[in-house]
């Protein structure tokens, strides 16, 4: 078995859709939250867009059962051009939504119901992505494999970060409370398109328990109900430092470190080309060289001894301090994102592998990573200690080292 170029290729380029949205959605939060959730306090009116972010993940366990169920039956091509598809009808649904100014509370009603929309379609994507470059890769090369999904969530990142930036640094602030704010999402339905075209290619793999009348997922918490509630508490760790690092951490800057959002914007894009470049050596590294739990542990545990260090570099150490803290942060986490997808996939096997990775993942992404911006606003807002994100961060890194330390490594052993 060798790895499929086409496979690599169509398995990443539904996660750079998938993670510029959710991206997209974070860094112009500060404008999202002004035009749909309007306030006298601009924290308030912050907490309520990041609200709207966090309820795009209170759906994802949902999308992940029913798309997870799907792909164990029917195969993972279709759950790829299902979801890729809904995901991009949302993204262009947000480009053209009338504003709070137009039609009053209806605008961040419907805002909400495309989050939803959004959040159910994106379940079963990044998880059947991993399961089909695991599945179709050789034994030697599932880390590698695996590891191309987040190459394309993080190459959605950087390049919503990097739309982010360019937007923000060229429009006016006038322009962007205007129009400017819809064009990246316009692009994302451009993406979308170009992903349904590539992925259309793809063979069909999987639907191990077509045979089978038990729902996959029952069999999953049957036989590894132990293992899956593991796999939550490692994937809540895991989210919320994602979101912590990569989303909040920039606007943390600009509205506590004295930054222009300019600015860190483009110091968060460049940390995202850096982690882009990091992923893939991650994944040949605990393919070829370190086994996958002990990466995971080392890298988690780097996160948990920097968190506090990090935040008072972004708080008080200018733009250099915050470009050095946000480097280091796409590091840690690049080292993450090439190792966590073989890992969490191996622990189950194929007859209800999708159902099971799906739903521990989703519900540990919609518990941490959903919810930590909102989480990390409201945490300074209530106690008035602007470091509380920090410990919140530090919490979350413990929890995902015990996860790990938990989970079984499989690394270059048969998939189950």
């Amino acid at each position: 078995m060798k790895l499929s170029a086409m496979a690599l290729a169509a398995g990443g380029v539904g996660n750079v859709l998938e993670w510029y949205d959710f991206g997209l959605y974070g860094y112009f939060a500060p404008v999202l939250g002004r035009l749909f959730f309007p306030s006298h306090d601009p924290l308030a009116s912050l907490i309520g867009a990041y609200g709207g972010f966090a309820i795009g993940f209170a759906m994802r366990p949902v999308g992940g059962a029913v798309l997870g169920h799907l792909g164990d039956r029917y195969g993972r091509r279709f759950v790829l051009l299902l979801s890729v598809t809904l995901m991009g009808l949302g993204t262009t649904a947000i480009a053209v939504l009338p504003t709070y100014a137009a039609v009053g509370v209806t605008a961040p009603l419907l805002l909400l119901v495309i989050r939803l929309f959004q959040g159910f379609s994106v379940g079963g994507e990044f998880t059947g992505s991993v399961a089909y470059l695991v599945e179709t890769a050789p034994s030697d090369r599932r880390g590698l494999a695996g590891s191309m999904a987040n190459i394309g969530s993080t190459g959605g990142m950087l390049l919503a970060v990097g739309v982010a930036a360019a937007t923000v640094t060229f429009a006016s602030d006038a322009q962007l409370a205007a129009w400017a704010w819809r064009l990246p999402f316009v692009l994302g339905g451009v993406l979308a398109s170009g992903a349904v075209l590539l992925r259309r290619r793809l063979k069909e793999v999987g639907a191990p328990a077509a045979r089978s009348r038990e729902l996959p997922l029952k069999r999953a918490v049957r036989h590894d109900r132990r293992l899956m509630v593991v796999t939550i508490l490692f994937c809540s760790g895991y989210g919320v430092i994602n979101y912590l690092t990569m989303v909040f951490f920039p606007v943390y800057a600009a509205t506590f470190g004295g930054l222009s959002q300019g600015q860190a914007l483009q110091v968060t894009t460049l940390a995202q080309a850096l982690a882009l470049a990091v992923v893939p050596l991650a994944g040949i590294a605990n393919d070829a060289v370190i086994r996958r739990r002990t990466l995971l542990i080392v890298a988690f545990g780097a996160e948990l001894a920097a968190a506090l260090g990090a935040f008072l570099l972004a708080r008080d150490g200018g733009l250099a301090g915050f470009a050095a803290a946000q480097l280091a942060f796409g590091i840690l986490l690049a080292l993450v994102m090439g190792t966590a997808p073989a890992m969490v996939a191996e622990q189950f096997p194929g007859a209800y592998r999708m159902s099971a990775y799906s739903v521990t993942f989703n519900l540990g992404l919609g518990i941490g990573g959903g919810t930590a911006p909102a989480i990390a606003t409201a945490l300074i807002d209530v106690t008035g200690f602007t470091l509380a994100p920090a410990l919140y961060l530090m919490l979350a890194a413990g929890a995902a080292v015990v996860g790990a330390l938990l989970m079984r490594d499989h690394s270059r052993s048969p998939l189950l």
